[in-house]
């Protein structure tokens, strides 16, 4: 392997890119950000932007997240910034407030890789000396496109491990040897798929060739991680990873009997996909989804089926599908129960509009407003308008109202005593 990938043993001189030899202008960067490296800079520290957004502002991007990276110290950070919190039990990072809830991570370089800080026991404490140099931390990073510095003070860009080149080839790369990273850390596959997805890049071929024998390892990774992982592709830019994650079978080791059915029926995944595609559509125009949404529309291809050959003991059915599906993914049981329940309201609505038959406390229930949204963008391919309701939809299609479903009464029984007309 190209030694220029893999962790140095002797100091190596960077490619550093000046203007106009570069697109970043700091017109684009988060001014706060730039407030932090500036301070930094003045007190004698080194601190520069890195990660996603230097990659995306190197990509003609709009970028999201501003992270700095520092010399300095957490401890350094708290003391010359008043609104600075401390986070992290082993690899201690600042969080720098401002107004609005907003903050900036500011790290310290370091020199010891995530995964190694996560494989400490719990009992011990964090590494002597966690910290390290700007070339080091590069190479304890995941891939080359994301290990990227943005030097402020000189207009610079910084690169030890070939990002730039993997740019310029439309690449993602893996830091080190593939087989290696991927059974130090199985995420690092989902997140080589999920830029690769997103950016329109292809998988490097010696990641690629890893793939397949490393994936199995990700069903062994914490259902937390794994959940963590999977909010981060449902926040945006859903489709593309999740087809990708089906292309290289890795639905079936976060989600189970759920995963394995979307990878093996074409036309069950090809209902998600459609339901993504309208979401990234309505987020692109600023229209967002709640979590509950989003998990919902995640699982209705699944347990749409499931939930019409049910009769109308809809909790049982979905209940039952989400424990035998054995997956991995620990979503939390309240965020778990809300999504059934727009799932469950979501189907009564559609039996109310196929038969005529509607019990009119279903619009009383705390989950229809969520459920009434999902309802237009499942079957009508957008979210609904100001002025429209699912109740419009239903008397227009049975203008007498349709047939009320009346709860059946169920004989009381007293613990200890006869029923009442057996007194």
């Amino acid at each position: 392997m190209d030694d220029t990938h893999s962790a140095p043993d002797r100091p190596a001189q960077p490619v550093v890119v000046t203007k106009p030899d570069h697109p970043i202008s700091q017109q684009d960067i988060d001014p706060d950000a730039l407030k932090i490296i500036y301070r930094l800079h003045r007190l004698g520290f080194t601190a520069y932007l890195t990660g996603g957004a230097v990659r995306d502002l190197m990509l003609g991007r709009p970028a999201k997240d501003f992270d700095v990276v520092s010399d300095a110290r957490p401890g350094q950070i708290k003391k010359r910034f008043p609104r600075a919190y401390i986070i992290g039990r082993r690899f201690r990072l600042a969080h720098v407030h401002f107004g609005g809830g907003k903050y900036i991570e500011v790290a310290t370089f370091r020199r010891i890789s995530d995964q190694a800080a996560r494989e400490t026991p719990a009992e011990e404490s964090a590494p002597a000396h966690p910290y390290g140099t700007p070339q080091e931390d590069a190479f304890r990073r995941d891939i080359t496109i994301n290990a990227l510095y943005y030097d402020v003070i000189n207009d610079a860009v910084v690169d030890y491990v070939g990002g730039l080149a993997d740019i310029a080839r439309r690449t993602v790369r893996v830091i080190g040897n593939p087989a290696e990273r991927f059974t130090e850390d199985p995420i690092r596959i989902w997140r080589v798929l999920r830029y690769a997805a997103r950016l329109g890049f292809a998988v490097e071929e010696a990641a690629e060739r890893e793939i397949p024998g490393h994936a199995h390892l990700i069903a062994a990774s914490s259902g937390a991680r794994l959940y963590e992982e999977l909010n981060k592709d449902l926040a945006f830019e859903t489709r593309p990873v999740l087809e990708t994650l089906r292309k290289y079978a890795i639905l079936r080791h976060v989600f189970g009997k759920a995963g394995e059915a979307y990878e093996s029926d074409a036309e069950l995944f090809s209902r998600l996909s459609s339901l993504l595609d309208i979401v990234d559509r309505a987020r692109t125009a600023g229209l967002l989804l709640t979590i509950e949404e989003m998990y919902a529309v995640l699982f209705w291809p699944w347990v749409q089926p499931l939930l019409e050959a049910s009769g109308v003991d809809y909790h049982k059915v979905l209940s039952g599908a989400f424990r035998d599906a054995g997956m991995r993914v620990n979503i939390p049981r309240n965020l778990r129960a809300d999504s059934g329940q727009v799932l469950i309201i979501v189907a009564a609505m559609d039996r109310a509009l196929r038969t005529g038959r509607i019990r009119w406390s279903l619009l009383q229930r705390p989950h229809f407003g969520p459920a009434q949204r999902l309802y237009f963008l499942i079957f009508k391919g957008r979210l609904p308008g100001k002025d429209e309701s699912f109740e419009a939809l239903f008397r227009q299609g049975f203008p007498g109202g349709g047939k009320g479903m009346k709860r059946r009464r169920r004989r009381r029984s007293f613990r200890g005593g006869p029923l009442p007309d057996q007194k």
